[in-house]
């Protein structure tokens, strides 16, 4: 078993969550509090990819990354990003596939307060960013934390996104779930089973971790 698709995997884990939290908190803020028209559209595009299979979504975002596509060429000519077969684009395509599991814990957790804070805040001259970083973030602690460790988890986890976007490319695309595939392929069920095996004992870890906290064992700690 090599250590460079699981390092891989972490990273595009990281990378993931990081950026997913920035995106995520205040299209889930806005889903808590709009009264827009919009709001079941928006909220039903954000939890497509949870029924929708991935082999779909990797396959639509192949084709908008191809180098023969307007989106592809733009990147190309006016950044030089090329995002197909590469880290890059797994990262993106990873931001798509595990949005809904950062978005909906911290819409759930911000739709869950009083009202007053936000009306005490707003009344006392607080901006909108102020109230929801300083006043509403804080007091959902557990449900920020599902929400990063659920996006962690499941990135791990991506296959067919994963492979329709970056392929098998050893050291630049190829995360642990693409190894498993690949030594299996190979009839190599020894590495297969390392992998597997080390995959199972992080993600049980992580959710774990998230079923405590619902527990309420780290609310109390973390309040």
């Amino acid at each position: 078993m090599e250590w460079s698709p699981i390092i891989l995997t972490f990273e595009l884990a990281a990378v993931t969550t990081l950026i997913l939290f920035f995106l995520a908190t205040p299209m889930a803020y806005w889903l808590s509090f709009t009264k827009s028209q919009f709001k079941p559209i928006v909220e039903t595009l954000v939890a497509l990819p949870i029924v929708l299979p991935p082999t779909v979504l990797g396959f639509y975002l192949l084709i908008a990354f191809s180098p023969n596509s307007a989106v592809g060429q733009f990147l190309n000519d006016v950044f030089g990003i090329q995002l197909a077969f590469s880290f890059s684009g797994l990262v993106v395509a990873s931001i798509f596939y595990s949005l809904p599991f950062m978005v909906q814990p911290i819409q759930s957790g911000l739709s869950n307060l009083s009202s007053s804070l936000t009306e005490a805040s707003l009344t006392l001259g607080k901006s909108k960013f102020t109230t929801l970083t300083k006043i509403l973030l804080p007091n959902i602690k557990p449900s920020i934390l599902t929400g990063i460790v659920l996006t962690f988890a499941h990135t791990i986890g991506e296959f067919g996104v994963v492979l329709m976007i970056g392929g098998n490319i050893p050291d630049k695309t190829r995360v642990a779930s693409i190894a498993i595939y690949n030594e299996v392929e190979s009839l190599n069920y020894s590495a297969a089973n390392g992998y597997a095996i080390f995959l199972l004992i992080v993600t049980f870890s992580v959710l774990l971790l998230v079923y405590t906290v619902n527990g309420g064992f780290l609310k109390k700690w973390m309040s």
